[in-house]
């Protein structure tokens, strides 16, 4: 009864903006950490950006001061806004459920269907 269903997605030019969102249910959404992931053509599923339970957020290097993510738990609903869009974040993006372990973090079960982005001029 798991469900993540992506939405947000889209064409934009080079230095625009998207926001994307990931509406779930089948869980006690309030109390699991959530991840955005992407990949792009040719390439393995990389991690973006997961948002804890507690609402850490933590962002890899190559999106740090770009993306920010959120979370609305009365809409079970986590976002991920996308500024200054560049040609590389150029992905399908993905959420799921997240295991934080200590050394890393990681997906834990399936994720919907994803949605694209596509970033070109």
């Amino acid at each position: 009864q798991v469900q993540l269903v992506e939405s947000g997605g889209g064409l934009v030019e080079p230095g625009g903006s998207l926001r994307l969102s990931c509406a779930a249910s089948g869980f006690t959404f309030r109390y699991s950490h959530i991840g955005w992931f992407r990949q792009a053509p040719g390439k393995e599923r990389e991690g973006v950006s997961y948002i804890s339970s507690g609402g850490s957020k933590y962002y890899e290097d190559s999106v740090k001061a770009r993306f920010t993510i959120s979370r609305d738990n009365a809409r079970n609903t986590v976002y991920l806004q996308m500024n200054s869009l560049k040609r590389e974040d150029t992905a399908v993006y993905y959420c799921a459920i997240v295991r934080l372990e200590t050394t890393g973090w990681r997906p834990s079960g399936s994720w919907g269907q994803g949605t694209q982005v596509t970033v070109s001029s």
